[in-house]
């Protein structure tokens, strides 16, 4: 066998003497290589972030079913807070129906309690008692309120309030339905007195002293309701 060459070691192969390789560039971030991908990426999750943020609170009030007014100020009590002011600030407005049928009701106890009553008073009371009670005592009603009545229209202006004032709050709401018990009460005591002074004969002292303690508690009820009407108002 031939003897093996010897290669000198200047000319040796780069495998036997392998040079340290130069470190190739640094590869550019990944968000300069696919900017559009991460901001894709990013902007998915953002909204994917924000839409359970919202879809959370929605489905769970829709699943309970919320009332109007909860509804309503869901996420955004600044309107309900801003209608609360505007009914308080018009609650004068909204109360002077209560205020003047007391002035007609302590009217037509004046008349009873006079000492010169004559037997036309009767008829002056009566008119009173039926203005002070804003038709909301059926059998009372005039023809075209009775009409208005039958075909759906709200024509009790005790009623009217009533809803007006409570209207922001829950169905269930203690003051709502205390106010609305008050209500019951007033419209009792209305028809009651406007029962009363269409039977009584009015020329008999005791059943004037009768209707005069009707009016009384009618003036009462009133008082109540009104107070009622002040509470929905937190007034």
């Amino acid at each position: 066998m031939s003897p093996l060459a010897v290669i000198p070691s200047s000319t040796a192969s780069p495998l036997l003497h392998p040079k340290s390789p130069k470190s190739p560039p640094p590869s550019p971030p990944f968000s300069e290589l696919q900017p559009d991908i991460s901001i894709s990426i990013s902007r998915r999750r953002s909204a994917a972030v924000l839409v359970s943020i919202i879809a959370a609170p929605l489905l769970l009030s829709i699943h309970h079913h919320p009332p109007p007014a909860y509804a309503f100020s869901l996420g955004i009590s600044g309107p309900k807070n801003w209608l609360k002011e505007q009914k308080k600030k018009s609650s004068k407005f909204l109360l002077a129906p209560v205020d003047a049928s007391r002035n007609l009701l302590r009217s037509a106890y004046l008349l009873l309690k006079t000492d010169e009553y004559k037997e036309e008073d009767l008829e002056e009371v009566k008119k009173l008692v039926t203005s002070a009670a804003r038709d909301c005592v059926a059998q009372e009603r005039n023809s075209f309120v009775a009409f208005q009545a039958k075909t759906g229209v709200e024509v009790c202006t005790f009623r009217l309030i009533v809803k007006n004032a409570a209207s922001l709050l829950d169905d269930k709401d203690p003051i709502k339905l205390e106010a609305e018990a008050k209500f019951t009460d007033l419209i009792r005591s209305f028809t009651s007195l406007t029962g009363m002074t269409n039977d009584i004969d009015g020329q008999v002292a005791s059943n004037r002293q009768t209707v005069a303690n009707a009016l009384m508690d009618a003036v009462h009820s009133l008082d109540n309701f009104e107070q009622g009407i002040k509470d929905c108002l937190e007034i």
